[in-house]
């Protein structure tokens, strides 16, 4: 089997997270300059992030930057995001993990504000998040104290979602397109579980019913590679 070209294969990289990032709009995730979609660049100590305070409709693959695991730039000629300390502490300390997405969309960032949970009332939040969306510490920008708190609070939880305190939302997964859907659901269930408490209060689903979903939603549904 030929060997896969380091260069081609960190350029379909910075393809891959150039694509994702158009999902944010789109879905209506983020405004003007606001989040970012990063991915671990497999068999190396690398992230492919996108560069600070450009605009969504501006971005291609060759403005996407290259940092190590100690956030620093290695290839690219413009700044790295701000959030990069936070994504390359994941990265360096949660091996499993490949994508990052950060977004302050409007109600699961309302939740944040108010350092609130969102608890497990839907059933599509068992599928995904096998549980409430939890709240992590408040922590600022610039090092990688938020890092820190995303993972400390998601490395024994099911939910690949948290919500920082006073902050907005981070969202994991073992690729960076599963992270971006983690952070299209996460919005979709505040807002749903915002509108259901403005009507009343939600009924819980059952611990065993929530684990039964998740299990159902993880393992048996979708398509399978035979």
């Amino acid at each position: 089997m030929a060997e896969v070209d380091p260069d081609e294969a960190l350029f379909l990289i910075q393809q891959e997270v150039s694509d994702l990032h158009a999902e944010l709009p789109k879905n209506d995730l983020v405004v003007w300059t606001a989040g970012n979609v990063s991915a671990r660049v497999p068999g190396r100590d690398l992230l492919v992030i996108k560069p600070s305070g450009i605009r969504y409709e501006e971005l291609s693959p060759g403005l996407m930057v290259v940092c190590d695991l100690d956030g620093n730039l290695v290839d690219g000629d413009h700044a790295p995001s701000s959030d990069t300390a936070a994504h390359a502490y994941v990265y360096k300390h949660w091996p499993e993990i490949n994508g990052v997405v950060h977004t302050h969309s409007t109600y699961a960032t309302a939740w944040a504000a108010r350092g609130e949970p969102i608890p497990c009332v839907l059933t599509m939040m068992a599928d995904e998040f096998g549980g409430e969306v939890p709240v992590g510490p408040f922590a600022l920008i610039g090092d990688d104290s938020i890092g820190r708190g995303i993972v400390e609070t998601l490395r024994d939880h099911r939910s690949k979602a948290v919500l920082m305190q006073n902050h907005g939302v981070f969202t994991v997964g073992p690729s960076a397109k599963a992270a971006v859907k983690a952070a299209v659901l996460c919005e979709e269930v505040a807002r749903t579980v915002h509108v259901a408490r403005q009507l009343g209060e939600p009924i819980p689903i059952p611990q065993s019913d929530i684990d039964s979903l998740y299990e159902r939603y993880q393992n048996v549904y979708g398509q399978r590679q035979g």
